[in-house]
């Protein structure tokens, strides 16, 4: 096993703490963003994905090395991948 020091890995289980997490580094370098299009029940990624695109928009997009987009929803992974690389966030497909 090898230890993710001098690196701080943060988990969100839900959009809404994923949406917390991404605003409370707003102005910091993040070197990797894994998504997983759904996270249980109802709740998808899609409300990170908006809060990024957002920003994009606005011209002032997060500082995100690279995204790695993971998921069993092929469907889902895929419209993570393509909304996130329209605003020129650098975007891997991950399979697991």
């Amino acid at each position: 096993m090898r230890s993710l020091w001098p690196w701080t890995t943060r988990i969100a289980r839900s959009s809404g703490e994923g949406v917390e997490l991404l605003q409370e580094h707003r102005d910091s370098l993040i070197d990797e963003l894994w998504l997983d299009h759904d996270l249980g029940g109802d709740d998808s990624i899609l409300p990170v994905v908006t809060l990024l695109e957002e920003a994009a928009f606005n011209g002032r997009p997060f500082r995100i090395g690279t995204v790695y987009v993971h998921s069993a929803n092929p469907i889902g992974a895929e419209t993570v991948v393509r909304s996130l690389t329209r605003w020129n966030y650098q975007v891997r497909r991950v399979t697991l």
